[in-house]
């Protein structure tokens, strides 16, 4: 089995950002299981171009991209796809990402870590003082839509070690938050670890325990 070029642990609520080249693979692991990953994907070249959930939406016809299919920019250019998914294929790209706003909306009084902010953080160690927050790609996220339109807000179906791999399209800053909800149900009310893994360009990535 190849060996990861990098191995990251990324703890309960906080984020971390990974260059990845084009042709590289990114796999993103829910150590524990019921965990949320916020993933965030950036041109390297100018942070102004990022992925866009609607611009992908409307690029695969779906609400989610199925395997082999591109997750594309707010320039309709695609920089990650889907090369990979060791779940039941339960995710979301319709939530944002959690802010200090929304908790207070939750009643939450004080500081609350946030994706939002683990973003910034993780792109100002890169020297980016100040990036948009896009839309996310809320990895193993579960949010049911019913036939109304409605949503609930459930916790993810996923077993310790499952996992989802994505093969960049461009050079790519990626961001990924272990989820710090723990108001609503997403994540089990109970944050957890996220692991990422970068692999060099081509061999077949088989499912390992982390």
């Amino acid at each position: 089995m190849p060996t990861a070029s990098q191995a990251i642990r990324i703890p309960a609520r906080e984020g971390r950002a990974v260059k990845v080249a084009a042709g590289q693979s990114l796999r993103v692991i829910d150590v524990r299981g019921f965990q949320v990953a916020d993933v965030f994907a950036f041109n390297e070249q100018d942070v102004r171009e990022f992925h866009s959930a609607m611009h992908t939406r409307a690029a695969a016809n779906r609400l989610f991209p199925h395997v082999g299919e591109a997750f594309v920019t707010n320039h309709r250019r695609p920089i990650l796809v889907l090369e990979r998914d060791d779940t039941l294929g339960v995710h979301d790209m319709l939530i944002a990402a959690c802010d200090e706003a929304r908790y207070r909306e939750l009643e939450v009084e004080g500081a609350h870590a946030s994706c939002k902010q683990n973003l910034q953080d993780a792109m100002r160690e890169l020297g980016y003082d100040e990036v948009h927050t896009p839309q996310p790609i809320n990895l193993f996220m579960n949010i049911p839509v019913a036939a109304d339109g409605s949503l609930r807000w459930e916790p993810p179906e996923t077993n310790p070690g499952d996992s989802v791999t994505f093969r960049a399209a461009m050079d790519a800053i990626v961001v990924v938050s272990a989820c710090p909800q723990d108001i609503v149900p997403i994540n089990a009310r109970n944050p957890t670890p996220i692991a990422v893994e970068v692999y060099e360009q081509g061999g077949d990535r088989q499912r390992s325990e982390t």
